[in-house]
C-alpha cells in the first residue's frame, strides 16, 4: 500500500538515546531540557527569530488569534485545512473569506481590501502546501489598516522567501510537526513571530497563563510540548538534508514524466526555495479527478484530495461564493510524497496516473 505520506522514522535507538536523560531525570513534560535544545537547535537551522514549541499545528492558531485576533473579523483564506477556520470561529472570530489565485493557490492579495469592514482586526492566512502568500503586498494592506498578520505555515518548514525564512514575516507564523510533515515530532508545532514584545503574551499563553508559580497573567491553555516529542524532534533534525533530497528527487521525476498539460500543479512564488512539502495535481474536472483516483486506488495507492472541500461552503461557516476556491477543490488532488518512496513506486505512480488521464 502507498499512501499519500508517510512519517520518517530515525532508528528507534536513536531515538531512545535522546529520550534516556528525560528517564534518568524523571522529567518528560513542562519545558524540560530536550524542549529547550530543540528549540535552539530550530531557530538556528531555520533562520527563525522567535520560537515557542507546542504541542500541536492547531493551538499555535487559537494562541495567535487569542492574543491578537480581538474576537473581529478576520480575513482568510478558503484553501485551506479545516483548522485555519474552525480555529477563528472558536476564539468567537468570524472568518471573512477572500478567494485564491489560481496559479499559486494562496490567497488573492488583490481582493483583500475590498474585504475589509472597521470590524476587521487581522489577516490569517495560508501558505498552501508551503507557497508563500505574497508576504510584501500583504503587509502593505495590514499596515495601512492597521491590521495584525498571522501566517498558517503549517507546510512551510525550511520554506525561504528572498532568502529570509518564511517564519520570520507576519506578527506571528505557525507551524505544525505533524507526523505526516517532513519535519516532525509526531504531534507538534510552533509559534515564530519577530517582535519580542509578543513573547510573553504567547508563551503565558501556551502555559496556562502562568507568569511565575503562583502568578497569572491572565486566561491560558496547555499546549505544552513534551520531552517525548522534543526527543523526536531531535531524533529527526539530522535527517532533514536526506529527507529534502529524496523528497526533491521524486518532486522532480514527478515534473518531468507526469502527462501534462492534461493535468497542471501549481506555480512556485518567485524568490521561494520551496521544501517539497507536497505535489498538487489539478484536473480539468472533478470526473477526471475521480476516475484518475478510482485508478490509483486499484493498485493500492492512495493519494489525497486536499485541501477538500472550499471552507466557505462548510456548514458552519458563512457560505460566500468562493469561485477559483471552489474549483480548485474539487480537482486536486495531492500525490503520494514522502522520503522512503521508492524510485519503482514513483514510476508506477506516475505510469498509472498518465494511463487514466
Amino acid at each position: 500500500m502507498i499512501k499519500v505520506t508517510q512519517a520518517f522514522l530515525p532508528d528507534q535507538s536513536e531515538y531512545q538515546a535522546i529520550l534516556k536523560s528525560s528517564w534518568d531525570q524523571h522529567w518528560i513534560t513542562n519545558r524540560g531540557p530536550l524542549v529547550l535544545e530543540l528549540e535552539e537547535k530550530l531557530r538556528s537551522y531555520l533562520g527563525a527569530n522567535q520560537i515557542i514549541l507546542t504541542t500541536n499545528g492547531t493551538l499555535p492558531l487559537q494562541i495567535a488569534l487569542k492574543v491578537l485576533g480581538n474576537q473581529g473579523e478576520i480575513i482568510t483564506t478558503p484553501f485551506s485545512y479545516i483548522a485555519t477556520t474552525s480555529s477563528i470561529l472558536w476564539e468567537h472570530c468570524k472568518p471573512v473569506f477572500v478567494d485564491i489565485n489560481p496559479d499559486y493557490l494562496t490567497i488573492d492579495e488583490t481582493k483583500i481590501e475590498a474585504a475589509i469592514t472597521d470590524k476587521t482586526t487581522a489577516i490569517l492566512v495560508t501558505h498552501v502546501f508551503g507557497n508563500p502568500c505574497d508576504v510584501e503586498a500583504i503587509q502593505a494592506i495590514a499596515n495601512k489598516h492597521n491590521l495584525k498578520v498571522i501566517y498558517d505555515a503549517a507546510h512551510c518548514f525550511g520554506v525561504t522567501y528572498k532568502n529570509e525564512s518564511i517564519f520570520n514575516f507576519g506578527d506571528v507564523s505557525t507551524c505544525s510537526f505533524h507526523a505526516t510533515k517532513l519535519f516532525h515530532t509526531g504531534e507538534g508545532g510552533a509559534l515564530f513571530f519577530t517582535d519580542k514584545a509578543l513573547y510573553e503574551p504567547l508563551f503565558y499563553s501556551h502555559n496556562f497563563g502562568h507568569n511565575g508559580p503562583h502568578d497569572f497573567s491572565g486566561v491560558g491553555l496547555n499546549a505544552k510540548m513534551s520531552e517525548l516529542q522534543g526527543a523526536m524532534g531531535l531524533a529527526v533534525l539530522p535527517y532533514m538534508p536526506q529527507i529534502l533530497e529524496q523528497r526533491k528527487n521524486i518532486v522532480d521525476y514527478y515534473n518531468n514524466h507526469i502527462d501534462f498539460p492534461k493535468v497542471r500543479t501549481f506555480t512556485i512564488r518567485e524568490n521561494t526555495q520551496w521544501n517539497y512539502s507536497y505535489y498538487p495535481i489539478i484536473f480539468e474536472s472533478e470526473q477526471d479527478l475521480l476516475r484518475a483516483e478510482a485508478a490509483l486506488n486499484k493498485h493500492q495507492i492512495f493519494p489525497r484530495r486536499y485541501f477538500y472541500p472550499s471552507l466557505n461552503t462548510i456548514p458552519f461557516a458563512s457560505h460566500q461564493s468562493m469561485p477559483v476556491s471552489e474549483a480548485v477543490a474539487v480537482s486536486v488532488l495531492c500525490l503520494p510524497l514522502y522520503a522512503g518512496l521508492t524510485a519503482d513506486e514513483t514510476r508506477r505512480i506516475v505510469t498509472i496516473l498518465n494511463a487514466a488521464l
